[in-house]
């Protein structure tokens, strides 16, 4: 089935191999590894762990004691007919039972609170490594599976490092403890019983590292739903306008079907794994309780101590068979652990140099110096030996057909991504010896596609300067021809936009964003394609907010209709990522050539008579 960008028409770039729509494997690694990598991160809650642990081991002991009780119950009262005994076993039984329930209600709370924690700050450091990696891993990357790794498989890390932990420490304690009573009850069937111990540690070996290979497999499809839902979700108008409902009921389908599969596969190695348990377990109990009664009848052994025997038992065969099944849920929390850390292993395609070259009172001139680019993966060019030069205040246009590299020029300009060959310099600074913060804070830009976040207009405006004052941002939004339209919404500058701003209409959402571009008042401005999608009428109200907006600045507009362009400073015509000319409109129509042709072809077609001019 193809995606959505492929029926789109937009450009493909080179991802990781995918088979049916699933999301490409994590490397697997080691549970100590594994372990190893995230343990430092619960640094903060090692002392509120520390009690955790100590408040497992304090729960056995009180169960240890109220099971002991329950020997001399048996011994002192019911044996030989007397109540004497029983009002202090009774008072002490209350008593272990209030502190139990205080025990297991502080453990509870203080154990939940310390896994949120840990969450919480390992979520919130997944979403910052998100924020530092480049644009290229994100149009590579389905969205959903990246979403599905930043919320499911996090919780799965937290299963391996603090509830495996304490856990483990838990079944040990009660392991411990309880066969250190019964070896004092009696060691010849403490012996045979124990026998069960480790065949049940060795069959959860055995199914452990199966369970993990099959709760990848599921990570894996749950991630490809989470991608495939969100790809659909995301483009709706897209679906409805071609009538691709069906198509995508069907992608979904598929998709849900194979994860169904895996499910079923990690399930059965689990209800596997139980049955095995408990066939153990019984056996076990069956040849002690054999030869407890042989032991009875040999006056080796008190009724009450053999029944009590049969209780700790089965309290020894509950933490053994916990400590299985734990190794299980360890493993399958690994699986979901490996694709967090594979998130966390990426690194950006752009990153500050060690030193960066300050920058104080930018001028903005921007030069290019035989830049070429080319995309990962790509077997041509996007762009090649490509120089020119803007000085501060000045008006450049790159221009030419969709394909020619306007677009990547624009990513090399905000250094999303950095050239392959040559050079991007601001002020003569090799943008690469800049901060890409600094860098980026220098520039204004108004893109083809206007993004807007799902907040208030307010919001949106001043995501161009936090720091802006309401004069500022009413300024801004009036030097936008969008203060009018704004006051006129119910709810003025505090109206919510919507996701993607679809709340507004496409010149609404236009003059919001030129707004945004006025209020962070920086010396360069990018314009890439900025009436495209809009009708006549909006196109001729958006042109004299970005005539005031270019006013004073290094300005680099970015167009395929030559119309829009035929007053700046200077016009460059790539094709297919190469200069083919440049020069003003005036020179470049005299020379008769490619430009030439192109601008008579948009003269011939109805277009919007309009033009972006160079400033004043």
């Amino acid at each position: 089935m193809r995606s959505l960008r492929e029926l789109m028409g937009r450009p493909v770039r080179p991802a990781p191999v995918e088979t049916d729509g699933l999301t490409p494997p994590a490397p697997s690694l080691r549970v100590r590894d594994i372990f190893t990598r995230f343990w430092p991160d619960a640094r903060p809650f090692r002392v509120w762990l520390g009690l955790s642990l100590t408040l497992v081991v304090v729960a056995p002991l009180l169960d240890t004691a109220t099971i002991w009780l329950f020997k001399l119950l048996i011994d002192d009262v019911l044996t030989v007919h007397s109540l004497s005994a029983f009002p202090p076993i009774a008072i002490t039984y209350l008593a272990i039972t209030v502190v139990l329930g205080v025990v297991e209600f502080t453990d509870d709370y203080l154990t939940a609170w310390i896994g949120e924690s840990f969450l919480h700050r390992l979520r919130t450091r997944v979403f910052t490594h998100l924020q530092t990696l480049s644009a290229g891993f994100f149009d590579t990357r389905p969205l959903g599976d990246t979403l599905s790794r930043l919320t499911g498989d996090l919780s799965a890390i937290e299963n391996l490092v603090l509830s495996g932990v304490t856990g483990i420490a838990a079944q040990v304690v009660k392991i411990g403890l309880f066969a250190g009573v019964l070896f004092y009850l009696s060691w010849q069937l403490t012996s045979v019983s124990l026998i069960a111990v480790p065949i049940c540690w060795l069959t959860a070996r055995f199914f452990s590292r199966r369970i993990k290979v099959a709760s990848r497999e599921v990570r894996r499809r749950g991630g490809s739903i989470n991608a495939m839902a969100e790809e659909s979700l995301g483009n709706t108008l897209l679906i409805q306008v071609y009538n691709r409902q069906q198509a995508e009921i069907t992608r979904f389908t598929e998709q849900s079907r194979r994860s169904v599969t895996a499910e079923l596969a990690a399930t059965r190695l689990r209800a596997m794994f139980s049955p095995l348990v408990n066939l153990l377990e019984v056996a076990g109990v069956m040849v002690v309780i054999g030869m407890g009664v042989w032991e009875l009848t040999s006056n080796r052994i008190t009724l009450g101590g053999l029944l009590v025997f049969l209780a700790y038992l089965s309290q020894l065969y509950s933490p053994a068979r916990g400590l299985g099944q734990l190794s299980t849920t360890v493993y399958a929390a690994a699986a979901g652990a490996e694709r967090v850390i594979d998130l966390l292993d990426q690194q950006p395609d752009v990153r500050a140099p060690t030193h960066p070259v300050p920058l104080p009172h930018p001028h903005g001139t921007i030069s290019l110096d035989q830049v070429g680019f080319r995309y990962p993966g790509a077997t041509t060019d996007a762009l090649n030996e490509i120089s020119f030069t803007v000085e501060p205040g000045h008006s450049l246009a790159l221009v030419g057909t969709s394909g020619a590299g306007k677009t990547t020029l624009t990513k090399l300009l905000l250094r999303l991504h950095d050239p392959s060959t040559g050079a991007v310099r601001l002020d003569g600074i090799d943008a690469r010896d800049l901060d890409p913060h600094q860098l980026r804070a220098t520039m204004s830009a108004v893109l083809q596609e206007t993004l807007l976040l799902d907040g208030t207009i307010a919001e949106n405006i001043l995501a161009g300067r936090p720091d802006a004052t309401q004069a500022e941002l009413v300024t801004a939004a009036t030097a936008a021809d969008a203060h009018e339209f704004i006051i006129a919404l119910p709810e003025g500058y505090d109206t919510r936009v919507g996701q993607r701003g679809r709340l507004l209409s496409g010149g609404q959402r236009q003059r919001i964003a030129i707004a945004r571009a006025m209020i962070r008042n920086t010396p360069v401005l990018i314009l890439d394609e900025p009436t495209t999608g809009l009708d006549t009428a909006a196109g001729e109200r958006i042109l004299t907010p970005l005539r005031r907006l270019m006013t004073g600045r290094t300005t680099i507009v970015i167009s395929h209709d030559l119309a829009t362009v035929t007053e700046v400073d200077q016009i460059i015509h790539l094709d297919h990522g190469r200069i083919i000319d440049t020069g003003t409109h005036s020179q470049l129509l005299a020379r008769n050539g490619d430009y030439a042709r192109l601008y008579r072809t948009h003269r011939r077609r109805p277009h919007r008579a309009t033009e972006v001019s160079a400033p004043a």
